[in-house]
């Protein structure tokens, strides 16, 4: 029901993003989705990679911090009202959401990434609603 997002803190600067790509590029790993956010000083990339094991490793290995978050990632149908019903289920069960991003794959589906502050709890609640989860081996599929 969880898969591993590699998490990297960047400094707001030229090139930092690029470095970090070229070393998943180097070492051949997918990224599948990925979001980026900013402040003034620094930002924070967070992705959905093939192998986010490997992916974390290298990052770390050429001197760049880098850590796995586990996250939800949900298959939506493409209907009015998919998302909302999701994230009022997550909210009624008492539960904030974090951040969230989209997801992309291979089959028809929308998929949202969505870190919940109570990963377990929104596992839970989501349940009921008789979704799929997107698992770690879909992701080194694609």
């Amino acid at each position: 029901m969880l898969i591993k997002q590699v998490s990297v803190f960047l400094e707001n600067s030229a090139g930092r993003l690029q470095s970090v790509l070229e070393v998943i590029k180097e070492e051949n790993i997918n990224i599948v989705s990925l979001s980026l956010a900013d402040s003034s000083d620094y930002g924070v990339l967070r992705m959905i990679v093939a192998d986010a094991e490997r992916a974390k490793d290298a990052l770390k290995k050429a001197g760049i911090s880098a850590h796995l978050t586990d996250v939800m990632a949900i298959k939506l149908p493409h209907t009015v009202g998919s998302l909302q019903n999701v994230v009022k289920t997550i909210s009624n069960a008492g539960i904030s959401i974090e951040y969230m991003y989209a997801l992309s794959t291979k089959d028809a589906n929308a998929c949202i990434v969505i870190k919940p502050a109570d990963k377990e709890a929104a596992i839970e609640a989501v349940k009921n609603l008789d979704l799929d989860f997107v698992t770690n081996e879909e992701v080194k599929a694609f």
